[in-house]
């Protein structure tokens, strides 16, 4: 009896289907993924066990260097182009609308609010080198406090996070600690980074 011949079938697979997914991944990394924006200081947080999360949006950052300087970042460049009116109105100083749209762009500052100006009319690439002193936070003038003030009547959504130094200056953090009690923010983080224990629990 004749052996009954079985037809070979191709090998080949059509790989459009999977190039055409591996694309749409690719793309859509490439539009969701946001960058960490430049910092003007280097901060290393303290190790800490907890494991609760920062929330993803509407926060103000305040961070404090391990020299005492103090910076103040806040989310969204709407928010930051309303909270630059808010201060020109109470300072008395007036920005044009290319300086509040450099300031929306900005991430973090650490500048009195006279040398703002100078720090926003800097060139991006040139900024890293404006030697930002620290906002100032003490008894005699205070301007943190009105910055955080000035942002909850922008976001009044906003949730305030600190990120400390582990070789900040204890008073300078109890100051700024003061200053949001002072304006009613008794609840907010401490940004830290996670130990190995946390790690592996």
């Amino acid at each position: 009896m004749s052996k009954v011949k079985v037809p070979r079938k191709s090998t080949t697979v059509d790989m459009t289907a999977m190039t055409d997914v591996a694309f749409l991944l690719l793309t859509f990394f490439m539009l969701a993924t946001q960058f960490k924006p430049d910092e003007p200081v280097t901060v290393n947080a303290p190790s800490s066990v907890a494991e609760v999360p920062l929330p993803e949006t509407d926060i103000m950052t305040i961070t404090i260097s391990d020299d005492g300087r103090v910076f103040f970042a806040m989310e969204g460049q709407q928010y930051k182009a309303e909270l630059i009116q808010k201060m020109s109105a109470l300072k008395g100083v007036n920005f044009t609308p290319e300086e509040v749209k450099n300031f929306s762009l900005m991430s973090s500052f650490g500048v009195p609010f006279g040398e703002l100006r100078a720090l926003i009319n800097t060139r991006v690439e040139e900024r890293a080198k404006f030697q930002q002193k620290g906002i100032p936070c003490d008894s005699t003038n205070n301007e943190l406090a009105d910055w955080i003030w000035q942002s909850r009547l922008t976001n009044n959504q906003v949730r305030v996070a600190i990120k400390g130094d582990q070789n900040a200056n204890f008073p300078v953090v109890k100051q700024v600690i003061a200053t949001l009690q002072d304006k009613k923010v008794n609840r907010f983080n401490f940004i830290t980074n996670m130990t190995t224990e946390a790690v592996e629990k």
